[in-house]
Protein backbone atom coordinates (compact mmCIF):
# COMPACT_ATOMS: atom_id res chain seq x y z
CA UNK A 1 0.00 0.00 0.00
CA UNK A 2 0.66 3.63 -0.50
CA UNK A 3 1.99 5.83 1.90
CA UNK A 4 -1.09 7.95 3.47
CA UNK A 5 -0.19 11.90 2.91
CA UNK A 6 -0.75 14.25 5.43
CA UNK A 7 -2.49 17.43 4.24
CA UNK A 8 -2.99 20.73 5.96
CA UNK A 9 -6.18 22.60 6.33
CA UNK A 10 -7.51 23.81 2.74
CA UNK A 11 -6.59 28.00 4.53
CA UNK A 12 -2.83 26.59 5.26
CA UNK A 13 -2.77 24.46 1.87
CA UNK A 14 -3.57 27.94 0.06
CA UNK A 15 -0.89 30.09 1.99
CA UNK A 16 1.94 27.24 1.31
CA UNK A 17 1.45 27.79 -2.11
CA UNK A 18 1.23 31.41 -1.67
CA UNK A 19 -1.84 32.94 -1.20
CA UNK A 20 -1.57 35.93 2.04
CA UNK A 21 -4.19 38.16 3.95
CA UNK A 22 -6.04 40.93 2.36
CA UNK A 23 -4.45 44.35 2.67
CA UNK A 24 -5.27 46.10 5.77
CA UNK A 25 -6.09 49.83 6.48
CA UNK A 26 -6.72 50.21 2.62
CA UNK A 27 -6.60 53.63 1.72
CA UNK A 28 -7.80 53.85 -2.23
CA UNK A 29 -11.73 54.60 -2.52
CA UNK A 30 -13.98 51.44 -3.29
CA UNK A 31 -17.08 54.16 -4.84
CA UNK A 32 -17.02 54.06 -8.38
CA UNK A 33 -17.09 58.07 -8.19
CA UNK A 34 -14.53 58.60 -6.28
CA UNK A 35 -11.95 56.61 -8.21
CA UNK A 36 -9.70 57.38 -10.96
CA UNK A 37 -10.28 57.44 -14.40
CA UNK A 38 -7.07 57.07 -16.42
CA UNK A 39 -8.66 56.34 -19.50
CA UNK A 40 -10.36 60.00 -19.47
CA UNK A 41 -7.46 61.56 -18.56
CA UNK A 42 -6.81 63.99 -21.36
CA UNK A 43 -3.55 64.40 -22.38
CA UNK A 44 -1.05 64.41 -25.95
CA UNK A 45 -0.76 60.83 -25.90
CA UNK A 46 0.94 61.21 -29.89
CA UNK A 47 -1.01 59.21 -32.24
CA UNK A 48 -4.45 58.43 -33.20
CA UNK A 49 -5.33 54.58 -32.57
CA UNK A 50 -7.36 53.33 -35.96
CA UNK A 51 -8.97 50.45 -34.03
CA UNK A 52 -9.13 49.35 -30.21
CA UNK A 53 -11.61 47.11 -28.63
CA UNK A 54 -11.71 43.27 -27.57
CA UNK A 55 -11.38 40.45 -30.06
CA UNK A 56 -12.46 36.56 -29.92
CA UNK A 57 -15.34 36.84 -27.22
CA UNK A 58 -17.76 33.88 -28.24
CA UNK A 59 -21.26 34.61 -27.98
CA UNK A 60 -24.31 33.33 -28.81
CA UNK A 61 -26.43 34.73 -31.83
CA UNK A 62 -29.74 33.95 -33.66
CA UNK A 63 -29.44 33.95 -37.18
CA UNK A 64 -32.26 33.32 -40.15
CA UNK A 65 -31.83 31.92 -43.15
CA UNK A 66 -34.04 31.23 -46.42
CA UNK A 67 -32.51 27.17 -46.69
CA UNK A 68 -34.03 24.88 -43.66
CA UNK A 69 -33.34 26.00 -40.78
CA UNK A 70 -35.11 28.75 -41.28
CA UNK A 71 -34.36 30.69 -37.75
CA UNK A 72 -31.39 29.12 -35.68
CA UNK A 73 -28.76 29.55 -32.80
CA UNK A 74 -25.54 29.25 -33.48
CA UNK A 75 -22.08 30.91 -31.91
CA UNK A 76 -20.78 33.86 -33.05
CA UNK A 77 -16.95 34.87 -32.36
CA UNK A 78 -16.69 39.25 -32.17
CA UNK A 79 -14.16 41.75 -32.87
CA UNK A 80 -15.64 45.30 -31.21
CA UNK A 81 -13.57 48.16 -31.88
CA UNK A 82 -13.85 51.60 -32.18
CA UNK A 83 -11.26 54.62 -33.31
CA UNK A 84 -9.47 56.62 -30.12
CA UNK A 85 -8.46 60.14 -30.75
CA UNK A 86 -4.90 60.99 -29.52
CA UNK A 87 -5.70 63.20 -26.43
CA UNK A 88 -7.62 59.96 -24.79
CA UNK A 89 -5.40 57.55 -23.10
CA UNK A 90 -7.76 54.30 -23.59
CA UNK A 91 -11.31 53.64 -24.52
CA UNK A 92 -14.30 52.31 -21.86
CA UNK A 93 -14.36 48.42 -22.82
CA UNK A 94 -16.76 47.03 -20.08
CA UNK A 95 -19.24 49.21 -22.92
CA UNK A 96 -18.31 46.76 -25.73
CA UNK A 97 -19.62 43.56 -23.52
CA UNK A 98 -21.94 45.43 -21.90
CA UNK A 99 -24.05 46.72 -25.31
CA UNK A 100 -23.39 42.56 -26.66
CA UNK A 101 -25.25 41.51 -24.02
CA UNK A 102 -28.24 44.61 -24.33
CA UNK A 103 -28.44 43.22 -27.56
CA UNK A 104 -28.66 39.86 -27.29
CA UNK A 105 -31.08 40.31 -23.73
CA UNK A 106 -33.54 41.88 -26.29
CA UNK A 107 -33.33 39.04 -28.99
CA UNK A 108 -30.88 40.00 -31.29
CA UNK A 109 -31.35 38.98 -34.99
CA UNK A 110 -28.09 39.49 -36.90
CA UNK A 111 -29.09 41.32 -39.66
CA UNK A 112 -27.52 43.68 -41.89
CA UNK A 113 -30.10 46.20 -40.76
CA UNK A 114 -29.73 45.44 -36.68
CA UNK A 115 -25.35 45.39 -37.78
CA UNK A 116 -26.13 49.02 -38.29
CA UNK A 117 -27.68 49.98 -35.30
CA UNK A 118 -25.05 48.50 -33.58
CA UNK A 119 -22.20 49.99 -34.64
CA UNK A 120 -23.93 53.33 -34.42
CA UNK A 121 -24.60 52.97 -31.04
CA UNK A 122 -21.38 51.27 -30.61
CA UNK A 123 -19.73 54.53 -31.56
CA UNK A 124 -21.98 56.70 -29.48
CA UNK A 125 -22.10 55.19 -26.61
CA UNK A 126 -17.47 55.18 -26.66
CA UNK A 127 -17.76 59.15 -28.01
CA UNK A 128 -15.81 58.00 -31.04
CA UNK A 129 -16.28 58.59 -34.94
CA UNK A 130 -15.86 55.43 -35.94
CA UNK A 131 -16.53 51.80 -34.85
CA UNK A 132 -16.28 48.21 -36.02
CA UNK A 133 -18.03 44.45 -36.05
CA UNK A 134 -16.55 41.83 -37.11
CA UNK A 135 -18.12 38.18 -36.39
CA UNK A 136 -17.73 34.72 -37.73
CA UNK A 137 -19.86 31.68 -36.80
CA UNK A 138 -21.07 28.54 -38.35
CA UNK A 139 -23.92 28.34 -40.45
CA UNK A 140 -26.03 24.99 -40.46
CA UNK A 141 -28.32 24.27 -43.63
CA UNK A 142 -30.68 21.23 -44.83
CA UNK A 143 -29.38 19.23 -47.81
CA UNK A 144 -30.87 16.25 -49.79
CA UNK A 145 -29.06 13.86 -51.54
CA UNK A 146 -29.67 14.13 -55.52
CA UNK A 147 -31.26 10.62 -55.91
CA UNK A 148 -32.93 8.95 -52.77
CA UNK A 149 -33.49 12.78 -51.54
CA UNK A 150 -32.63 11.46 -48.16
CA UNK A 151 -31.61 14.31 -45.68
CA UNK A 152 -28.74 15.61 -43.73
CA UNK A 153 -27.35 18.61 -42.11
CA UNK A 154 -24.13 20.39 -44.20
CA UNK A 155 -22.58 23.75 -43.03
CA UNK A 156 -20.40 27.16 -44.01
CA UNK A 157 -18.57 29.72 -42.23
CA UNK A 158 -19.95 32.84 -42.25
CA UNK A 159 -17.71 36.10 -41.36
CA UNK A 160 -19.29 39.56 -41.50
CA UNK A 161 -17.91 42.34 -41.10
CA UNK A 162 -19.41 46.09 -40.51
CA UNK A 163 -17.32 49.28 -40.68
CA UNK A 164 -19.34 52.81 -39.23
CA UNK A 165 -18.10 56.34 -39.41
CA UNK A 166 -19.79 58.98 -38.04
CA UNK A 167 -19.27 61.26 -41.51
CA UNK A 168 -19.36 58.39 -44.17
CA UNK A 169 -22.51 55.48 -43.05
CA UNK A 170 -21.41 52.25 -43.48
CA UNK A 171 -19.10 49.76 -45.13
CA UNK A 172 -20.14 46.25 -45.08
CA UNK A 173 -18.66 42.76 -45.66
CA UNK A 174 -19.40 39.25 -45.95
CA UNK A 175 -17.55 36.12 -46.79
CA UNK A 176 -18.05 32.29 -46.66
CA UNK A 177 -16.21 29.02 -46.09
CA UNK A 178 -17.34 26.32 -48.05
CA UNK A 179 -16.09 23.09 -48.98
CA UNK A 180 -16.54 21.39 -52.81
CA UNK A 181 -15.29 18.54 -54.56
CA UNK A 182 -12.90 18.91 -57.64
CA UNK A 183 -11.96 15.96 -60.06
CA UNK A 184 -8.51 16.92 -61.93
CA UNK A 185 -8.97 17.54 -65.41
CA UNK A 186 -5.08 16.69 -66.27
CA UNK A 187 -6.08 12.77 -64.11
CA UNK A 188 -8.91 12.61 -66.82
CA UNK A 189 -7.55 13.85 -69.51
CA UNK A 190 -3.92 11.34 -69.52
CA UNK A 191 -6.04 8.17 -67.30
CA UNK A 192 -7.11 4.97 -69.50
CA UNK A 193 -10.27 5.14 -67.14
CA UNK A 194 -11.18 6.86 -63.66
CA UNK A 195 -9.62 10.58 -62.25
CA UNK A 196 -8.45 11.30 -59.17
CA UNK A 197 -10.58 13.91 -57.54
CA UNK A 198 -10.27 15.56 -53.57
CA UNK A 199 -12.30 18.06 -51.67
CA UNK A 200 -11.78 21.39 -51.87
CA UNK A 201 -11.92 24.79 -49.70
CA UNK A 202 -13.15 27.94 -50.99
CA UNK A 203 -13.78 31.33 -49.25
CA UNK A 204 -15.05 34.99 -50.22
CA UNK A 205 -14.96 37.39 -49.44
CA UNK A 206 -17.05 40.50 -50.31
CA UNK A 207 -17.41 44.13 -50.59
CA UNK A 208 -21.34 45.77 -50.72
CA UNK A 209 -21.75 48.44 -52.31
CA UNK A 210 -23.62 51.11 -49.87
CA UNK A 211 -27.70 51.56 -50.70
CA UNK A 212 -27.90 48.50 -53.19
CA UNK A 213 -30.68 46.35 -53.09
CA UNK A 214 -28.75 43.16 -51.65
CA UNK A 215 -29.88 39.69 -51.89
CA UNK A 216 -32.96 38.88 -49.45
CA UNK A 217 -29.95 35.81 -48.46
CA UNK A 218 -26.35 37.16 -49.10
CA UNK A 219 -25.27 33.49 -47.73
CA UNK A 220 -27.44 31.78 -49.61
CA UNK A 221 -26.60 33.40 -52.65
CA UNK A 222 -22.70 32.94 -52.38
CA UNK A 223 -23.19 29.36 -51.62
CA UNK A 224 -24.30 28.82 -54.52
CA UNK A 225 -21.79 30.91 -56.57
CA UNK A 226 -19.34 28.78 -55.20
CA UNK A 227 -21.22 25.01 -55.51
CA UNK A 228 -22.43 25.57 -58.95
CA UNK A 229 -18.64 26.19 -60.01
CA UNK A 230 -17.25 23.05 -58.41
CA UNK A 231 -17.14 19.88 -59.88
CA UNK A 232 -19.32 18.76 -57.55
CA UNK A 233 -21.23 19.49 -54.27
CA UNK A 234 -20.67 17.88 -51.14
CA UNK A 235 -23.55 16.17 -49.47
CA UNK A 236 -23.74 14.93 -45.75
CA UNK A 237 -26.07 11.26 -46.80
CA UNK A 238 -25.40 9.60 -49.79
CA UNK A 239 -26.28 5.97 -50.77
CA UNK A 240 -25.51 3.85 -53.10
CA UNK A 241 -27.56 5.55 -55.95
CA UNK A 242 -26.98 9.13 -54.63
CA UNK A 243 -22.98 8.17 -54.79
CA UNK A 244 -22.96 7.06 -58.77
CA UNK A 245 -24.63 10.69 -58.98
CA UNK A 246 -22.36 12.58 -57.76
CA UNK A 247 -18.93 10.89 -59.13
CA UNK A 248 -20.61 11.08 -62.45
CA UNK A 249 -21.24 14.54 -62.30
CA UNK A 250 -18.02 15.23 -60.61
CA UNK A 251 -16.42 13.09 -63.69
CA UNK A 252 -18.12 15.33 -66.28
CA UNK A 253 -17.30 18.81 -64.92
CA UNK A 254 -13.33 18.21 -63.81
CA UNK A 255 -11.45 21.46 -62.14
CA UNK A 256 -8.56 22.77 -62.04
CA UNK A 257 -8.16 25.21 -58.89
CA UNK A 258 -7.45 28.10 -61.09
CA UNK A 259 -10.68 26.83 -63.32
CA UNK A 260 -12.55 27.30 -59.89
CA UNK A 261 -11.41 30.06 -58.99
CA UNK A 262 -11.97 32.05 -62.78
CA UNK A 263 -15.35 30.57 -62.34
CA UNK A 264 -16.41 31.84 -58.95
CA UNK A 265 -15.11 35.31 -59.88
CA UNK A 266 -16.76 35.40 -63.13
CA UNK A 267 -20.17 34.96 -61.15
CA UNK A 268 -19.17 37.52 -58.81
CA UNK A 269 -18.35 39.75 -61.56
CA UNK A 270 -21.55 39.72 -62.89
CA UNK A 271 -23.38 40.37 -59.68
CA UNK A 272 -24.18 43.48 -59.46
CA UNK A 273 -24.64 43.51 -55.62
CA UNK A 274 -21.22 42.79 -55.31
CA UNK A 275 -18.91 45.83 -54.88
CA UNK A 276 -14.85 43.61 -54.83
CA UNK A 277 -13.72 40.65 -54.03
CA UNK A 278 -11.38 38.37 -52.71
CA UNK A 279 -11.10 34.46 -52.96
CA UNK A 280 -9.36 31.83 -52.51
CA UNK A 281 -9.15 28.19 -53.54
CA UNK A 282 -7.57 25.48 -51.59
CA UNK A 283 -7.41 21.96 -52.90
CA UNK A 284 -6.40 18.91 -50.60
CA UNK A 285 -4.31 17.47 -53.29
CA UNK A 286 -5.52 13.42 -52.79
CA UNK A 287 -2.50 11.76 -54.57
CA UNK A 288 0.29 14.80 -53.59
CA UNK A 289 1.05 15.79 -50.15
CA UNK A 290 1.04 18.92 -50.87
CA UNK A 291 -2.25 21.25 -51.23
CA UNK A 292 -2.82 22.92 -54.46
CA UNK A 293 -4.00 27.37 -54.21
CA UNK A 294 -4.93 30.26 -55.63
CA UNK A 295 -6.16 33.52 -55.09
CA UNK A 296 -8.12 36.01 -57.11
CA UNK A 297 -9.09 39.36 -56.54
CA UNK A 298 -10.87 42.18 -57.69
CA UNK A 299 -12.64 45.94 -57.37
CA UNK A 300 -15.10 46.91 -59.91
CA UNK A 301 -14.71 50.42 -61.23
Amino acid sequence: MKPSIQLPEKKERHRYFGSVDPIQNRTKPTEKEKMSDLQNTPKNYFFEIDHVGISNVSHPIIIKSSLEPSSQTTIGTFTLTTNLVSDKKGINMSRLTELLEEYYQNGWILEIESLQAFTRELAEKMEQNKSSLFVSFPWYFERMAPVTNKKGLMHSKVSMEIIFEKDKGWNFFIGLESAITTLCPCSKEISEYSAHNQRGVVKTWIELPVHQNWPTDLKKELLHIVESNASSMLHPVLKRPDEKKVTEQAYENPRFVEDLIRLVAADLYEADWVKSFVIECRNEESIHLHDAYAKLSYTKS
